[in-house]
């Protein structure tokens, strides 16, 4: 007989009732205020269209990486998940794969994803038994009935649970016509683009060159020269604004800066489309364009968010036969001090400027980011993230950079996903956390139980509309 599927009230919270006592009484003061997602990948096209949700395996498994890249570390074929073009996975059977996720559902224990998922059994789709390969049928039915309702449909999603403002992300070549078609209709949810230039920025990948002609077709700006491509992405800038953009969104490898001179970065815009450049100049010239970005910023305003340190598409037979994002994108260490110095010189000192710095190497939290964050007016730090979207990792962050940066120089609690259904879980267990933090420093008499009040709804609501300009 299956277990009964049922959520702790004091999930999360510390055993010690004291502290335990006063984390609730925070939790339960913020648990319903709205949800701001600010930095996530959800498809605009869900909401522009407001289709019906195809089944379960096409909504929970299949646009997860956190959920494909463990079973594909036991030994399942992403093939028999559907994923890929092959003719095996077009022609797998949904259910069936929902029966392979379920037989494997153990390998989830004590894990994020774990937590997200039963939060959105039990309290999205009303599922009262456990998960496992007994009850796979039973789950896949309910929430396949589900999804054929109205109030399952994304807006009305959306609406139930209390977003009040998501951002996609695209890059300058998108279009943005599920933006348009989303602020033409009548629904008042707010769905807001965020201008993601890596793929232009970039002389590394290898269709550079034809992404710059794709970038002065849509621009109308001729990219010959360096300040023609200049012109076309601030163009493209102006054009995220008009359609709601508040951030751009960088995700180079590292977080190196430069300022050249413009005869200097001609030379190497030059260079990069002819495929000339070294992966020296490379460098350079990513780093050169991230103060450009910064440059920018200053001119229209969008907040920058860089999030560096990953090397993507790791498994390269996994790239070459399943493309991007399929869960082989791996943490590296990461420098920071060094490599923003250049940006730090030119805009540091700047409070029109705000820059979200966002780390995957927790050994820089106390080192450098705290610091840094600390010292410059137009740093503020992002939260734990990827990787460190845990209580566990939640927890790291703020030990390690409270002391040096305050919580007034962090930026909130932002969920990253293409996961709609796990938004609301993601943002529970932030709360949660940061509820049980405060609640330790109350106990501890560092902080007055008023003032945690106070931050626990800056942490959650406030900092986050500040720095992102909602």
């Amino acid at each position: 007989m299956s277990n009964r599927l049922q959520l702790n009230p004091n999930r999360l919270f510390s055993p010690d009732p004291t502290i335990r006592q006063i984390a609730t009484e925070l939790y339960d003061s913020i648990k319903g205020l709205p949800i701001v997602s600010p930095h996530g990948h959800t498809d605009p096209a869900w909401f522009a269209n407001n289709n019906a949700f195809s089944n379960p395996t096409e909504l929970l498994i299949q646009p997860d990486h956190y959920v494909f890249r463990m079973l594909y570390s036991q030994g399942i074929r992403l093939e028999a998940l559907g994923l890929g073009n092959s003719k095996e996975a077009q022609l797998v059977d949904p259910e069936a794969v929902w029966q392979i996720f379920a037989e494997n559902y153990y390998l989830f224990r004590g894990t994020p994803s774990r937590m997200w998922m039963d939060y959105v059994f039990a309290e999205v789709f009303k599922i009262d038994v456990a998960l496992d390969a007994h009850t796979a049928s039973h789950y896949y039915q309910v929430i396949a009935q589900s999804l054929q309702q109205e109030q399952f449909r994304p807006r009305a999603l959306f609406d139930r649970f209390n977003i009040e403002v998501i951002a996609t992300t695209e890059n300058p070549l998108d279009k943005l016509q599920h933006h348009q078609k989303i602020a033409e209709s009548d629904w008042t949810g707010k769905v807001l683009t965020a201008y993601r230039p890596d793929n232009v920025l970039d002389p590394e990948q290898a269709d550079f060159a034809e992404q710059i002609g794709k970038l002065s077709d849509i621009s109308g700006e001729t990219t010959t020269d360096y300040q023609g491509y200049l012109n076309a992405l601030q163009n493209r800038r102006e054009y995220f604004k008009r359609h709601g953009a508040t951030s751009t969104d960088h995700g180079h490898l590292t977080p190196f800066t430069a300022n050249l001179s413009d005869a200097q970065a001609s030379k190497l815009y030059d260079k990069a489309m002819l495929g000339q450049v070294s992966a020296e100049e490379c460098e350079l010239f990513r780093g050169h364009m991230l103060s450009k970005m910064a440059d920018m910023s200053v001119e229209d305003g969008l907040v920058m968010q860089i999030h560096p340190g990953c090397y993507r598409n790791h498994n390269k037979e996994v790239f070459a036969g399943f493309g991007r994002d399929k869960g082989a994108d791996l943490p590296m260490p990461t420098e920071y001090v060094k490599n923003l110095k250049a940006l730090m010189d030119k805009h540091g000192n700047n409070p029109d400027l705000q820059v979200i710095l966002f780390t995957l190497d927790e050994t820089t939290y106390s080192r450098e980011l705290a610091p840094l964050a600390g010292h410059y007016p137009s740093l503020k730090l992002g939260p734990a993230w990827w990787f460190h979207d845990s209580p566990e990792g939640m927890k790291r962050f703020r030990q390690q950079t409270m002391e040096t940066a305050g919580f007034y120089n962090t930026v909130g609690f932002n969920d990253d996903t293409r996961a709609f259904m796990s938004i609301p879980a993601r943002h529970d267990v932030a709360r949660r956390i940061d509820a049980g933090f405060l609640a330790e420093l109350v106990a501890d008499h560092r902080l007055r139980l008023e003032e945690a009040h106070e931050l626990a709804v800056d942490l959650t609501y406030n900092l986050v509309k500040k720095a992102y300009k909602l």
